[in-house]
């Protein structure tokens, strides 16, 4: 069975506001996939539908991950069996410190029929793997004794999902937005450090507004996405157009979708 995350005929809601209308999509362990789109198309929606969010409703479609539907799942089930998304604006957790968060995270993952108060990964066996991890990623070694995001700077946030992911190893991993609010220097660190960890054994989603993040990643398809719609599908290439030109053409080529656009946005304005 090839081992592959597929999105069939997703159709999903949000408060009962329709916003993606028949989504379909195939990535394989070791393909990297890009997603973009303007603001507003729906972009992380789909991310969030995927893992499970109980705001996004599936109300059309399946979500299946090597063979298994999975639409049922609770997030936390999804995460044990091999996803993982890296959020725009991650939550902070107060009185958490990182190697703890990521100790107990890489236990559930790597032993997903674990219950609650069984032991974790071996100490001696985990600081070594982080350890190994942060220096890879010259990441300081004092950033895991730090708060989960608690007084994070919008670069530290990212690095520190970047970590999770270098430790976890999931077998897709979803990143939303990761150069939200990075300048340049951090961009290129960051789009560095996904291609460093990433190798052949992940599948990625990179879902992003333009090229930059891409720079480290090439990705094998790229998928624009309009009012809620995958409108065309290509190669790198395709990214880098949309980098140089924005979506105009897109928007000329797709009408429908480019009105279906239009309505969203007036429909949020107005609510």
């Amino acid at each position: 069975m090839t081992d592959t995350l597929k999105i069939d005929n997703l159709h999903v809601s949000v408060e009962d506001k329709p916003i993606l209308h028949g989504v379909n999509m195939q990535i394989a362990r070791g393909e990297t996939h890009a997603l973009m789109g303007p603001n507003g198309s729906g972009k992380s929606t789909l991310g969030l539908a995927v893992m499970g969010h109980p705001g996004y409703r599936v109300t059309e479609g399946e979500i299946e991950l090597a063979g298994e539907m999975i639409g049922e799942l609770a997030p936390d089930e999804r995460a044990r069996r091999g996803l993982f998304m890296a959020f725009q604006r991650p939550m902070a957790i107060p009185g958490v410190k990182m190697a703890d968060f990521l100790r107990h995270a890489t236990t559930n993952v790597r032993h997903p029929d674990r219950k609650e108060g069984e032991d974790l990964i071996p100490m001696r066996q985990f600081r070594k793997e982080l350890l190994e991890k942060m220096e890879q990623l010259k990441i300081d070694s004092e950033f895991a004794r730090r708060y989960v995001n608690d007084g994070f700077s919008g670069g530290e946030m990212k690095r520190a999902e970047i970590l999770q992911l270098a430790m976890l190893q999931p077998r897709f991993a979803i990143l939303d937005e990761t150069d939200s609010g990075l300048d340049a220097d951090a961009v290129r660190l960051a789009s560095q450090s996904i291609a460093a960890i990433g190798g052949g054994e992940m599948g990625i989603l990179i879902i992003t507004h333009h090229e930059r993040l891409l720079e480290h990643n090439r990705p094998d398809v790229t998928h624009v996405m309009l009012g809620g719609r995958i409108v065309e599908t290509g190669g790198p290439e395709l990214a880098g157009e949309l980098h140089r030109n924005g979506f105009d053409r897109i928007r000329a080529d797709y009408p429908e979708a480019a009105e279906h656009e239009q309505a969203m946005m007036l429909k949020e304005a107005t609510t």
